[in-house]
């Protein structure tokens, strides 16, 4: 049985990779740091997880002379980035992606537990979901983190303690993502995974995903397939997870055919 969908966030619940970009560049001016990322060379930089890693590797790899003197600075950096970040989706109001907030819905209504999986700091994910659902409202049993986890994606850990926060077994969830990194994260973890393919990681091989689609898509906006399972009318619903989930178990669909 279905017990549990378990979501990623940058890039899967909302498109939030370029506020990140854009939190990072506003934390190297107001320090007096003489850097700049573009979209590109940010698209470049995800392939490393989690944003202070993500920094790290930058100044490992491109101020190397520096380094010794900007590692000390690591945590200054990315503090202030955060809260910059915290600010722009305040001022910006950061949606859902298509479909989310309905899917979202569907889970609720019907009794799933709901839980994040994500490389990104509890600050970030709380911001969101404050802005996306009423107060006292939150729809997430469990939210994993990167800082919580010993390593982040692609390694599982991040999944292995939403698995073990909301007590199900993999063959019980579903997990939601956007990236190569974390499909291989999900995978290892034991779980099927739902691909949606963002801004940031268009040129990504959502390859181990069982199905990859443009977003879960709403009614009168379907979305595009891409790979693997295609969805009645390009819309990713509840009774349909529901139906190849007991496919894949050997178990009567959810919903019976007409």
């Amino acid at each position: 049985m279905l017990r549990a969908l378990i979501f990623d966030v940058d890039g899967t619940l909302a498109e939030t990779e370029d506020l990140h970009r854009q939190a990072f560049n506003r934390a190297f001016g107001q320090l007096g740091l003489d850097w700049h990322w573009t979209p590109d060379f940010y698209g470049e930089l995800l392939k490393v997880m989690g944003g202070k890693e993500r920094l790290a590797h930058y100044i490992e790899t491109f101020h190397v002379g520096e380094a010794p003197a900007l590692r000390r600075r690591l945590s200054e950096i990315h503090d202030l980035k955060t809260r910059f970040y915290g600010t722009l989706i305040e001022d910006g109001g950061l949606r859902l992606r298509p479909g989310i907030g309905r899917l979202i819905g569907e889970a609720r209504e019907a009794g799933l537990q709901l839980a994040v999986a994500s490389t990104t700091n509890r600050a970030n994910v709380d911001g969101l979901v404050r802005l996306n659902f009423p107060q006292g409202d939150a729809p997430f049993a469990v939210i994993a983190c990167g800082d919580e986890a010993a390593r982040k994606k692609p390694a599982p850990d991040v999944f292995d303690l939403a698995l073990h926060r909301l007590g199900v077994a993999p063959s019980e969830a579903i997990a939601l993502e956007d990236s190569a990194a974390g499909i291989r994260s999900a995978l290892d973890a034991g779980l099927p995974v739902l691909a949606t393919r963002s801004r940031y990681t268009a040129s990504h091989r959502l390859d181990g995903a069982f199905s990859a689609i443009s977003d879960l898509g709403e009614p009168g906006a379907p979305h595009e397939h891409l790979a693997g399972v295609e969805w009645p009318g390009g819309i990713v619903t509840l009774d349909g997870l529901r139906d190849w989930h007991a496919e894949q178990s050997g178990l009567p669909k959810a919903t019976p055919a007409n």
